[in-house]
């Protein structure tokens, strides 16, 4: 089964306050602010987060590979994700390799509850990119 959560880090965050966030507060709830394990990137304007190896742990030795965001329950996923992937440079008329691939991964949430979520992971070389170490776009 799919799951009907969506993990956001750069630009679909309500705090960026633009059209594709706003389509994405109209066509779900939010749940939680989360995390997940991997590192992120400044890529352009935009971020772009990489999952990391160690995806289901909580070891302290990956404790600076998080990547920080919130997590929404979508409400009319077929629609939704056809208008996020568009988006995301997923669409089907979009050059490959994507910019971005979506996945299904495992979310932290505040309370500590791990759910599975879906999340655009970065689908490129990262070599020449800056990392954003506090893994948090916003801050």
């Amino acid at each position: 089964m799919r799951p009907s959560y969506l993990f956001v880090y750069g630009t679909l965050l309500n705090e960026n306050d633009n059209a594709m966030s706003k389509f994405l507060a109209a066509h779900s709830v939010f749940v939680s602010k989360g995390y997940f394990y991997g590192k992120l990137y400044l890529v352009d304007w935009f971020p772009g987060a990489i999952l990391s190896d160690n995806t289901e742990t909580s070891s302290a030795q990956v404790s600076e590979e998080r990547v920080f965001g919130s997590v929404f329950k979508i409400s009319d996923p077929a629609l939704v994700f056809k208008v996020l992937d568009d988006y995301e440079g997923l669409g089907e008329h979009d050059p490959k390799p994507h910019l971005f691939k979506r996945e299904t991964i495992t979310v932290f949430l505040e309370n500590n509850t791990k759910i599975k979520a879906w999340v655009y992971v970065y689908n490129h070389s990262t070599a020449n990119l800056k990392r954003i170490i506090s893994g948090n776009f916003i801050n």
